[in-house]
C-alpha cells in the first residue's frame, strides 16, 4: 500500500488548481474536507481490504479448508495483483477523467468482496482477491494526486495527509473491528460489511468530489530514468525491506498471537497497534516538513525494537502489547514518510519514483506473505519477529548513510 500520485494536470483545464499562497484569500485557502474525507474512506476500504484477512486467518482457514500459510496468501495474490497491473493499468487509462477511473476501481472492490464473502472455493477466494489487488492498483495509482489537485498549493501536503489517513484509520479501528465482527457473526459478514461501505462511497463520490481530466499523450513519466536520480533507488530500497520485514509478521499476526496463547486478543491486540498508528501518523503530518530524516530512522529503530520484544520477550503478555504500541508507533508513519522522500528524491521524475514506489511496495506485501508462509510451515511462528528484525538492520543502514539523497538532512522543500 503506498501511492502513486497522478499529479499531471492538462494545461487550463484543472479548474481548481491553486493559488501560489502568497496572494489567495482566506477562503481560498481551505481545504474541501467533505470530498477530501472520500478519498479517505476510498484509503480505508483498499488498506482494510488487503490487510482485514491478517485478523480472520484462523476461521477463514477453517472454512476453506486449507492451512493458515495458504490462507494467508490471500493477502499475498492481492499485493501480487497490484503489483502486476498497478504501472501497466495506470498507464492505459491515463487519460480517463479521474472521476470515473476513482468509481470504476471502488467497484471492483465492491465485487470482490462480495465474491470473497460468498465463496467457499479456495480457488475463487484468490481470483477475487487478485481482483482487489487489481482495483487497488488504479485506486493507489491516482488518490494521492486527486488529493493534491483538489487542495490550494499551500494546503497540498495537508490535502494528501487527509486522504492518507484512511490508513491508520483502517488499522487501529477497520482491522480490529473485522476481527471482532469476523468472531461475533463470521468472517464472511466482515466482507459483506466492507461491500456495503462500499456502496455508499460510490454515491458519496458521485454527490461530492469533483472530475478531472486525465493525462495528455506523451505526459506518462518514464520509469527507468527515475531510477539515475539520485536518491531515488535508496528510497526504493528502504520501501522494499521495510515492507516485507512489516508484512511477514502482520500478515500471520493472528496465528503468532494464537500460538502465543493470546488467540482471544487478536482484536484488542491490533487495536492497539492501530491506535499507535494514529498517533503515529499525527506525529508524521506535524513534523516531516523540517523532520523526514529523523522520522524515518525513528520508524525503523521503533518497529526494530518491538520485533526484538516479540523475538525474546513474547511469553510475557505485558510486553506483547508493549512492543504492539512500538510497532504502530513506527509503522503508521511509513506510507507518508516514503512516498514524501520518493517525491523529493525524484524531482522532476517523482511521478515515475511514486509509481515504482507502489509497485515496490506490493511486490515487497507478496514477498512477506509468501516467505512467511514458508517460515510457518518450516520454522514456526517465533521466527516471524528474527527475521523481522534481520531485515530491519539494513534499512537503517540505508536510511542512516543516505544524507545526501534520499533521506537528506534537510528536505529540498523545507
Amino acid at each position: 500500500m503506498s501511492t502513486s500520485p497522478d499529479t499531471t494536470t492538462a494545461p487550463g483545464k484543472d479548474s481548481r488548481a491553486a493559488p501560489d499562497g502568497k496572494g489567495g484569500s482566506e477562503e481560498r485557502q481551505k481545504l474541501p474536507l467533505f470530498a477530501l474525507l472520500a478519498l479517505a474512506t476510498a484509503v480505508f476500504i483498499t488498506s482494510l481490504t488487503e490487510t482485514l484477512p491478517a485478523g480472520l486467518l484462523p476461521a477463514m482457514s477453517d472454512d476453506l479448508h486449507v492451512s493458515a500459510s495458504a490462507t494467508g496468501q490471500t493477502v499475498t495474490i492481492y499485493a501480487i495483483g497490484t503489483a502486476l497491473t498497478a504501472i501497466p493499468l495506470t498507464a492505459a487509462t491515463s487519460a480517463w477523467r479521474r472521476k470515473l477511473l476513482l468509481l470504476t476501481a471502488m467497484a471492483g472492490f465492491a465485487v470482490a468482496n462480495t465474491v470473497t464473502a460468498v465463496s467457499s472455493v479456495y480457488g475463487v477466494t484468490m481470483v477475487a482477491r487478485f481482483v482487489a489487488g487489481v482495483a487497488a492498483g488504479l485506486a493507489w495509482a491516482l488518490l494521492a494526486g486527486y488529493a493534491r489537485r483538489m487542495a490550494p498549493v499551500p494546503l497540498q501536503g495537508k490535502a494528501i495527509a487527509v486522504a492518507m489517513a484512511g490508513i491508520p484509520v483502517a488499522l487501529s479501528l477497520g482491522v480490529p473491528a473485522g476481527t471482532f465482527l469476523g468472531e461475533t457473526l463470521g468472517w464472511r459478514t466482515a466482507f459483506l460489511a466492507m461491500t456495503g461501505l462500499t456502496v455508499v462511497l460510490l454515491l458519496w463520490i458521485v454527490a461530492a468530489v469533483p472530475d478531472y481530466p486525465g493525462q495528455e499523450r506523451g505526459e506518462r513519466p518514464k520509469m527507468l530514468g527515475a531510477l539515475r536520480v539520485p536518491g531515488v533507488a535508496p528510497v526504493l530500497f528502504v520501501t522494499l525491506v521495510f515492507v516485507l520485514a512489516h508484512t511477514i509478521l502482520y500478515a500471520y499476526v493472528a496465528t503468532f498471537l494464537k500460538d502465543l496463547g493470546m488467540g482471544g486478543s487478536t482484536d484488542l491486540v491490533l487495536l492497539v497497534f492501530g491506535a499507535a498508528s494514529l498517533a503515529s501518523i499525527w506525529i508524521v503530518g506535524a513534523q516531516i516538513h523540517r523532520r523526514l530524516r529523523a522520522l524515518t530512522i525513528a520508524s525503523a529503530l521503533l518497529v526494530a525494537v518491538s520485533a526484538a520484544l516479540l523475538a525474546v520477550l513474547s511469553d510475557n503478555t505485558a510486553l506483547v502489547y508493549v512492543a504492539a504500541l512500538l510497532w504502530g508507533l513506527g509503522w503508521g508513519g511509513v506510507p507518508t514518510l516514503l512516498q514524501t522522500a520518493a517525491g523529493d528524491a525524484g524531482g522532476d521524475s517523482a511521478d515515475a519514483a511514486q509509481a515504482m514506489l507502489v509497485t515496490l511496495w506490493n511486490v515487497a506485501m507478496a514477498g512477506g506473505g509468501i516467505l512467511g508462509g514458508i517460515l510457518l510451515d518450516a520454522i514456526g511462528s517465533d521466527s516471524f519477529p528474527w527475521t523481522m528484525l534481520l531485515l530491519l538492520l539494513p534499512v537503517l543502514g540505508v536510511a542512516v548513510l543516505a544524507r545526501s539523497h534520499g533521506f537528506p538532512a534537510k528536505r529540498p522543500s523545507a
